[in-house]
Parts: C-alpha cells; sequence; structure tokens
C-alpha cells in the first residue's frame, strides 16, 4: 500500500511538471495579450468592462492552476478572493484592482512560463532517461553505433550490456524519482506562495468575524437585559408589591384596632422571597463568588448546588481575567443545567486548564447524548465564549457522552 501511493505521488508530480510543458506558454501568451489589451483600452470607454473581463479569466486561469497545484498537494489551494462589490463600474473595477489576489494571478501566470517549461522539462527528461535505461533490451538494438567510444558501444550494442542498463536503470529509480518529486514541489511552493490566500483576505475574513461577532453580542445584550427585566418585573417585584400590599392591609387593621400579626409575617415571608429572587437574578448576572474567590470555588459552589455527583478537577489557585472567568462559569453552569434536565446523566467531570496564554474549560456527562449544538442555550453560550474571541465545541453523539469544552484566550 505503501508503495502504491509513491507510485501514484510520483505520477502526479510527473503529470504537474508535464503539464506545465503546456501551460507556461498559455499564461504568459495570455498575460501579455490581456495586459496590452487593457493598456490600449484604457483611454476608452471600453477600459474598464475590458480590465474586468480580463481580471475574470486570469482568474479562471488561476483556478486551474490552484486544482493543477492539488495533484501534488493532495487538495487544490484555496481561493484568495474576496467578495468584489460596487454599484458602478467604477466601483467594480476598483474593488477587483485594489485585492492584491489579483495582481498575484497575473504574476504566478507570467512566472510559470520559466518555472513551468524550464522544470517540466528537467523532469520529463529525467523520467525518459529514467525510463530509456530500464527497457534498454527493448530497443537498443535497433540503434547500431559501431564507432561509439567505450563503455558506450559495449552497453548498446551486446545483450549483457543493455541488461546491464535496465541493472543500472533500477539503481536509477529512487534518484530519478526524488529529482521527479522536489521539481514539482519547487513549482508547487512558488504557485502557493502567489495563488493561496494572503494577508488581505485574512484581515477582510477577520474584519467581517469581528462585525458578525460584534453583532451577535449586541444580540445577546439586549436579550440579556430584557431576561433582566422580565425577571424583575415577574419576580422580585411582584414579591414586593405584594408584600406592600399586605403591609397596607395590616396598617389598616392596626388603625381599626384588629390583629394584624399574621398579615406582617405574610410580608416578611413575601420580602424574603424577594430577597432571595434578586439574589438569583444577581448571580444569573454575575456570581459573587468569582470576584470573592475565583473560577474554581464558583465551579465547586455548582457542583454543590448541582443533583447530579460532579467532580471538579483544576488548579483551585488559577485565576483569570473577570470576564474570561464569568463566560467560563456560565459554560459550565449550562452543561449542567443540561444535563440534569435533558440528558439523563448520572455523573458529570468539569475540568478546568489554564496556561499564561489559553483557558479551556470541559463539562463532561455520561448521559444519553443527542444534544443540540444550534439550541437556544448552546447558541446563547456560544455568542459569550466568541465575544471574548473563544471557541466553543459541542460533540453530543446519540449513547452519548456529552462534551461540552470552550476555550478562550487569556493574556494574563
Amino acid at each position: 500500500m505503501r508503495n502504491l501511493v509513491r507510485v501514484r505521488r510520483t505520477a502526479a508530480a510527473l503529470a504537474y511538471l508535464a503539464s506545465g510543458v503546456v501551460a507556461g506558454p498559455v499564461g504568459l501568451l495570455w498575460s501579455v495579450a490581456s495586459t496590452v489589451a487593457v493598456l490600449v483600452l484604457a483611454i476608452t470607454q471600453l477600459g474598464g468592462p475590458a480590465f474586468l473581463g480580463a481580471a475574470w479569466v486570469t482568474r479562471g486561469l488561476a483556478r486551474l492552476e490552484r486544482h493543477r497545484a492539488g495533484w501534488v498537494l493532495g487538495r487544490p489551494i484555496d481561493p484568495p478572493y474576496v467578495a468584489a462589490g460596487g454599484d458602478t463600474l467604477r466601483r467594480r473595477v476598483a474593488a477587483v484592482g485594489s485585492q492584491p489576489a489579483t495582481w498575484r494571478d497575473l504574476a504566478w501566470l507570467v512566472l510559470l512560463f520559466p518555472f513551468g517549461v524550464g522544470l517540466g522539462v528537467a523532469g520529463i527528461v529525467t523520467a525518459a532517461v529514467c525510463a530509456g535505461v530500464l527497457t534498454a533490451p527493448a530497443w537498443a538494438w535497433a540503434v547500431p553505433n559501431p564507432r561509439a567510444p567505450f563503455p558506450v558501444k559495449p552497453l548498446m550494442t551486446t545483450t549483457p550490456g543493455r541488461f546491464g542498463l535496465t541493472l543500472l536503470g533500477l539503481l536509477l529509480v529512487p534518484l530519478a524519482v526524488w529529482i521527479v518529486r522536489r521539481l514539482a514541489a519547487l513549482e508547487v511552493a512558488v504557485a502557493r506562495a502567489l495563488l493561496a490566500p494572503g494577508e488581505h483576505r485574512r484581515l477582510v475574513e477577520e474584519t467581517e468575524r469581528l462585525a458578525r461577532t460584534r453583532a451577535r453580542v449586541v444580540d445577546a445584550q439586549a436579550a440579556e437585559l430584557r431576561r433582566i427585566e422580565r425577571d424583575l418585573h415577574d419576580g422580585a417585584q411582584a414579591r414586593i408589591v405584594g408584600a406592600g400590599i399586605t403591609l397596607a392591609l395590616a396598617a389598616r387593621k392596626i388603625r381599626a384596632g384588629g390583629a394584624a400579626a399574621d398579615d406582617v409575617e405574610t410580608a416578611r415571608r413575601q420580602l424574603d422571597e424577594a430577597l432571595a429572587e434578586l439574589r438569583r437574578l444577581v448571580r444569573g448576572i454575575h456570581p459573587p463568588i468569582l470576584t470573592d474567590r475565583g473560577l474554581h470555588a464558583a465551579l465547586a459552589a455548582l457542583a454543590a448546588d448541582s443533583p447530579l455527583t460532579v467532580a471538579v478537577r483544576g488548579d483551585a489557585g488559577l485565576r483569570f481575567p473577570a470576564a474570561v472567568e464569568s463566560a467560563a462559569y456560565f459554560v459550565a453552569a449550562e452543561g449542567l443545567a443540561n444535563a440534569a434536565k435533558h440528558s439523563g446523566a448520572g455523573a458529570c467531570a468539569i475540568e478546568l486548564r489554564g496556561t499564561e496564554s489559553r483557558v479551556s474549560i470541559t463539562v463532561e456527562d455520561d448521559g444519553r447524548g443527542g444534544a443540540d449544538p444550534a439550541g437556544a442555550g448552546l447558541d446563547g453560550l456560544r455568542r459569550r465564549v466568541e465575544a471574548l474571541d473563544g471557541t466553543l465545541t459541542v460533540s453530543s453523539p446519540p449513547g452519548g457522552p456529552t462534551l461540552l469544552k470552550a476555550e478562550f484566550p487569556c493574556a494574563s
């Protein structure tokens, strides 16, 4: 199997080099012709359409080059382009022309001529010489050369000499394979340097990702504010209003000379419930234990309150930025809540790991699995994690276990 893979890779490398002999002249001819045509038409109204058309064809040829390089790399080179919008011809031309990938494609088509032809001829000659020496007994007899110098004459004109060439060819096969693959690797390296996504696309994608994350964070904050308002209105506020009404009734009874002890006791109970509701609300925003004792202690408190058997692992002395600790806490809280409500789990493990640059928290349960990574709760967690430039991974195959892992960059 390993030898078959080597044969395939060598054949792919040789095919890449051989096709470069054709692709090189085509790329150079198109580069020269398109450049001259665009420069000539630039002073006319056809300059913009000519540039866009030439860029479209150039990108098509570059796309073929990326797929051709995939013969050697195992997969095509990723395209480097970003969306080029614009509601007018001038803006579309500016959007296409401002992308470095446009000019890198053209540069590769120009360089493809010396690289494709030079390295392609070298690879073909290497393979042809090796194949010719290997098959010497089949053709050397037809090439009479009585005046050939020693040792060519005995090798070419005698049967033992021809089979000696075959033996020599067998010895040269590893060297020929190495040369062909190194030549192909050199050409592919230059192609990848010019045709692969560069810094421009990375910055554009990073900007788009940050814009999406910002929008998701704003939505998450708005949803959180609505939740807090709803909890205050339906919970603590309703209980406080009820306590106020009860105290008003008690005051009226006292003025009438009646007993109001039961009403005062009811009002006290309502105020205690309102206070407990406010404490739960505060813990839902930012648990005070995070500030006072750190993330490990907060996780231990979560584990103690959970109906499951929860093991917490990690260094109790680790401290992280407040935002990271808060997000990690809520990842663990959501994981435990889901495990207790939906998975049928009996035990759960929380593992906290931290370095100077990364913080990770993992929540794993022994439940039946099947959690939906796109569910509302996990999607809200993902927004919270991505707001800190972190990643959230959910693995929950049917039958379990469910694994929830969040990673955050950490500068402290």
